[in-house]
């Protein structure tokens, strides 16, 4: 398992891992159209501080996370997707993608982190929950939260 940064160069394959999860596998009304920060990486990502890392195995991307930095500074998670085969707590690939980030996230000084998800993702609002994050109302985003049409779960972990 080599975890990496990605950047525009990547784009490609974070597509294809991404959108057969959202479209295919979730059903989730969302297309390439409507996440630009798809193939402007580095520009949506990495401009304000943030950054967008994958995990590759066998020569193959598996699994994504990204982090939009915003003003506060509070930080969003975005693009967090692992390969249907490659889930679960025996491999462990979530859980790395999600301690590169707040890692990132503490040398950056960021104490608040947000995320929007989707109902239909329970095994995903385990995971946050199981990390420390707790169901917030989308009342209690910050106004700089990037929030993206499909989502209608949030999440908020404050760091110490």
């Amino acid at each position: 398992m080599i975890v990496s940064a990605l950047h525009d160069a990547d784009s490609a394959q974070v597509i294809n891992l991404i959108l057969p999860i959202q479209q295919l596998e979730f059903g989730v009304p969302i297309s390439l159209e409507g996440q630009p920060d798809l193939v402007n990486i580095d520009g949506f990502y990495y401009r304000d501080g943030g950054g967008f890392w994958g995990v590759e195995t066998d020569g193959r991307l598996v699994g994504t996370i990204a982090l939009k930095v915003s003003e506060g500074p509070i930080a969003t998670i975005r693009k967090m997707f692992v390969a249907k085969e490659y889930r679960g707590k025996e491999l462990g690939i979530a859980t790395v993608l999600l301690e590169v980030l707040l890692a990132r996230c503490r040398e950056l000084g960021i104490r608040d982190v947000y995320l929007g998800t989707v109902e239909l993702l329970k095994a995903a609002h385990r995971f946050y929950e199981r990390n420390g994050f707790e169901r917030i109302a989308v009342e209690a985003l910050p106004e700089s939260f990037p929030r993206m049409v499909p989502d209608n779960v949030f999440y908020h972990l404050k760091l110490l």
